[in-house]
């Protein structure tokens, strides 16, 4: 469980540098603020989901025969795919049809994050 998780999480950190610098550099002034301010708005929540990818493939070290740990880290990768992405592809004048996944990805955090604290409740103080 621990690579693939690892993995991903350095490919998401990679392209939300890239979003982000994207974003800064190559967006302003070029679309509406609002929708720039979405863009960016991916861009944090991939990061911060990013990184709890990355500490969640850690903690399932200590773990690793839980599932809800696993899933967890499945549900913030949707999250990310969902949320990050239904906002940078509207915030690019992509198919309205995009606005509705955005909740479903912010569902997805916030089941991932309910799984961390179901898997994280086995650990023992050392």
């Amino acid at each position: 469980m621990v690579k693939p998780f690892v993995v991903i999480a350095a490919v998401s950190g990679l392209l939300a540098v890239v979003l982000g610098a994207f974003a800064a550099h190559g967006l302003k002034g070029k679309i509406e603020a609002p929708l720039l301010a979405a863009f960016q708005t991916g861009v944090h929540y991939q990061f911060y989901h990013t990184l709890a990818l990355l500490l969640l493939a850690l903690l399932s070290l200590h773990l690793p025969q839980s599932g809800a740990l696993y899933w967890s880290g499945w549900a913030f990768i949707a999250g990310i795919v969902l949320f990050s992405g239904s906002l940078y592809g509207l915030a690019l004048g992509g198919p309205s049809w995009l606005g509705p996944i955005t909740p479903l990805g912010g569902l997805s955090f916030i089941l991932g994050w309910l799984l961390l604290l179901l898997g994280s409740w086995r650990l023992t103080d050392v």
